[in-house]
């Protein structure tokens, strides 16, 4: 893990959700955290300078390795202030849009989703190989876990920093984690690859999105680092095994939820068969409850780890579960909808801190703890004080 775990009081974490396009919302999160630790540090602090890991699945795949992946300049290739442009610009050159919607479109969307992915995948296989080349995992600014899956083994694949570098034929090419993490099952075609190592030993991957796994790779990150700490790969001063999740500043990051609008209902779901399940008029309703399910168990499984260790401020979760119409689906990529998802994202910083209740489903107002956007100022400051820290000794 990075050598700053042995000289810091804390393990900093930041975690990133799938969800296709919608991970304008999250960037544009990071952008205004950014903003606040350069108030602090200067301009020329990034993202990748405060956390020790950064984990992120599907779309939370591309912007970890945006903002971990080294340039010429041993620096993160993106600012956090240029992921939303970032979107904007491909987005809708990875999932083209139909000119016009109308029965024939549906028609063809519908028989498309049946006999193979919705987009081919060309456009975003070229951006990848072309930003990353041959970067590989082991060379990330700061240690990245990114979960896939591997649909020959049925069974998940993390990728991880860590791992790379004690075991060669896990260090894949950043390009190739990106393309498969993001390879979600009716959108974007499965990706395969192989690594070899210096005995010219060979692994093949066949792989599909990581939100098959892990949708919110939170909990998959704070795993990792309990891994490293029992294998005393890495020590913090006076830390015993148990009392690891005290000294963690954990950040997750959701890409947004429809649960207001109630999109499916169980009246309109008793009628489903195979097929709808899979697409019901240009939604996944499967992949939708799965990746909700995944997130949520997640946030409230850490939710309560934190608070019964009463360190509950040293996670922050935030996330937006009222969104409605385009805004709520991973690809729409027009301009109208990608311009809403930035509204979204900066609406979100003045929306009250919200934790998700068990029962209900949907996030609550937390009393006492402000707006995100302060939540995110005092977590800056967290992060800076542990950074200076670091740099002290």
């Amino acid at each position: 893990m990075a050598t700053g775990f042995a000289k810091g009081k804390m393990v900093t974490v930041l975690s990133i959700d799938g969800g296709g396009i919608r991970g304008i919302i999250p960037g544009t999160l990071l952008g205004f955290l950014e903003s606040k630790l350069q108030e602090f540090d200067g301009p020329n602090a990034r993202i990748a300078d405060y956390f020790d890991v950064v984990a992120g699945t599907s779309t939370g795949g591309l912007v970890t390795a945006m903002v971990t992946a080294p340039d010429k300049d041993k620096r993160p290739m993106y600012a956090a202030k240029d992921i939303i442009n970032f979107y904007l610009e491909n987005c809708p050159k990875i999932f083209p849009q139909s000119r016009q919607k109308n029965f024939v479109s549906s028609v063809t969307s519908l028989f498309g989703a049946v006999v193979g992915p919705k987009y081919d995948g060309k456009y975003l296989r070229s951006l990848t190989n072309g930003l990353l080349g041959n970067l590989t995992v082991k060379q990330t600014l700061t240690d990245v876990i990114i979960p896939t899956f591997d649909i020959k083994l049925l069974q998940p694949v993390i990728f991880s920093t860590n791992d790379a570098k004690l075991n060669e034929l896990k260090n894949a090419r950043l390009a190739d984690i990106c393309i498969g993490t993001s390879a979600a099952p009716t959108f974007l075609p499965a990706h395969y690859f192989e690594t070899k190592n210096a005995e010219e030993k060979t692994r093949s991957f066949d792989l599909i999105d990581g939100g098959v796994a892990a949708n919110n790779p939170t909990m998959m990150a704070i795993t990792q680092i309990r891994k490293e700490i029992l294998m005393q790969s890495f020590e913090l001063p006076d830390i015993k095994p148990m009392d690891y999740s005290k000294r963690m500043l954990v950040l997750s990051l959701g890409t947004g939820e429809a649960k207001h609008e109630e999109k499916y209902t169980a009246a309109k779901a008793s009628k489903w068969g195979l097929l709808s399940w899979v697409y019901d008029n240009g939604a996944t309703p499967l992949l939708d409850v799965y990746a909700d399910a995944s997130s949520d168990m997640v946030d409230i499984h850490v939710s309560t780890l934190f608070q019964a260790i009463g360190c509950k401020k040293n996670y922050l979760r935030i996330q937006d579960d009222t969104l409605t119409g385009d805004a709520s689906f991973v690809d729409i990529a027009t301009t109208e909808n990608l311009q809403r998802l930035v509204e979204i994202g900066n609406e979100l910083l003045k929306k009250p801190v919200s934790r998700v209740n068990l029962e209900t489903g949907r996030f609550e107002k937390i009393e006492g703890e402000g707006t995100n956007e302060e939540a995110l100022t005092y977590f800056a400051k967290l992060l800076a004080e542990e950074r200076k820290l670091r740099q002290d000794k």
